[in-house]
């Protein structure tokens, strides 16, 4: 049987050879003529301008790989799934060539309405923040030169892309095609997992089996969502664990925090007087730049200075809580909104001057700890041919079953203090610190 993708010129370049752009590690991405329309668009080229792991660069310092890398990986790994999903008959069936190419395009721009350090940003959970999904629709306006390519070289109207991209109508095929760009085995993790490891110099996002794992994909019971064969366990296992060790020794190492807690503490004080709209279409550097400006003579100059100016100056870990050490405390600090942090970190600032007798200035203190939202539960089902039953993965492997339910975020994401240095020495000798932070904690005190 002919497979129902063959004419789409992405996936047969795929197969054939043809037209392409590498990337590392040593990936050849098909780059027809319509695909160079889009990545050529100023809609897409900002994303050269925006760092993937932002702030990580300060601790690791080959990690300054870009979206615009990123997208072509996750657009890469689109084509691959596309064309062994097309071997399914009931994708086949749900997934028409046209719904195919949205996919294919939503891939390519799952990342355009980011803008420079969104993540950080968007976990204080900031109520006049505006949503990043708000600038890609502005980006795929009829009237900008990316809404156009699409329509004119791709034939898509540019709410069929927004439309997986950011869930406006609801129906099966719809959900399956946003589980491939979102879900426990998307393409997403796919590409971060590995490209992020690369290039932080880390073996940890690539000890998984991708190609193992793309051969075992196939549609849910329920036709709504992906699955795994029961030949892709091992290699959704080693996902899994890849996911967990990535998060805990890159993304949430206490260096990396430290720098992501002082961008955060800066931005929360500066940007009521921003204008943010304006800012977040801006490349990183010079977004940098508007912050340092807003920020001089602020209490936060030393904060940014400390990470932006010539000199690196971070605050230094003075405690560490994890749910399993310290649940109650830890408890009482995790999730809190951002604001509730602030003024927990107000109220042991002043405790700390007294009990030292020295001043302690608002930045002097920082604390970090999980946002409100928690990282998405690997849920997915394993299919065994021979009982023709579907079981959840979780069921069947330990592995998952202790690393990707809930307590994924509650193990990985620790609370954290951070002080500036000459504080966090004085700190660091101080056996009734921790009574200090549960007296500053008690909720509504």
């Amino acid at each position: 049987m002919p497979h129902p993708y063959r004419l789409i010129p992405e996936l047969f370049d795929l197969q054939a050879g043809g037209p392409l752009i590498r990337i590392p590690h040593q990936l050849d991405v098909p780059f027809t003529a319509r695909v160079r329309s889009i990545v050529d668009t100023a809609e897409f080229q900002r994303l050269r301008q925006i760092s993937q792991l932002g702030l990580a660069s300060r601790i690791y310092p080959g990690a300054t790989h870009s979206r615009f890398e990123h997208a072509l990986g996750v657009f890469h790994n689109a084509l691959k799934y596309l064309w062994q999903l097309g071997k399914d008959e009931r994708f086949a069936a749900a997934v028409s060539p046209h719904q195919a190419e949205v996919l294919m395009v939503a891939a390519l721009l799952h990342d355009l309405g980011h803008w420079p350090f969104c993540h950080p940003i968007e976990d204080m959970g900031l109520a006049d923040l505006p949503p990043h999904e708000q600038f890609a629709a502005e980006f795929l306006a009829p009237d900008r030169e990316l809404g156009q390519v699409l329509k004119n070289e791709w034939g898509i109207e540019p709410d069929e892309v927004l439309d997986v991209l950011v869930a406006k109508s609801d129906s099966a095929t719809l959900r399956l095609m946003r589980s491939i760009l979102s879900g426990p085995i998307d393409i997403d993790k796919m590409d971060y997992l590995e490209r992020d490891s690369l290039h932080a110099g880390v073996p940890y996002g690539r000890n998984f089996d991708r190609g193992r794992l793309i051969q075992s994909l196939i549609v849910n019971e329920n036709g709504d969502g992906l699955a795994i064969s029961s030949k892709g366990k091992t290699a959704a296992e080693l996902m899994v664990f890849a996911r967990y060790v990535m998060f805990s020794e890159v993304y949430w190492h206490h260096a990396v925090r430290s720098g992501t807690c002082m961008f955060a503490r800066s931005f929360y004080e500066l940007h009521r007087s921003l204008d943010l709209k304006t800012l977040f279409q801006q490349s990183e550097f010079d977004v940098i730049r508007e912050l340092r400006l807003a920020g001089a003579g602020t209490l936060v100059a030393p904060l940014l200075d400390g990470l932006f100016g010539p000199k690196r100056r971070l605050h230094k870990r003075v405690l560490e809580l994890s749910l399993y050490q310290t649940p109650d405390l830890y408890r009482r600090i995790a999730g809190r909104p951002y604001g509730d942090l602030l003024n927990v970190a107000r109220r042991l600032s002043a405790r700390v001057a007294q009990e030292l007798g020295c001043d302690v200035h608002p930045i002097d203190l920082l604390i970090d700890a999980p946002p409100l939202h928690k990282e998405v539960e690997f849920k997915v089902d394993i299919y065994y041919p021979k009982e023709r039953r579907y079981h959840p993965l979780s069921r069947v492997s330990p592995v998952v079953n202790a690393l990707a339910r809930t307590q994924f975020d509650d193990y990985v994401k620790r609370v954290r203090i951070f002080a500036d240095p000459v504080l966090a020495a004085r700190l660091s000798t101080r056996d009734d610190f921790v009574e200090w932070l549960s007296d500053a904690a008690v909720v509504n005190g």
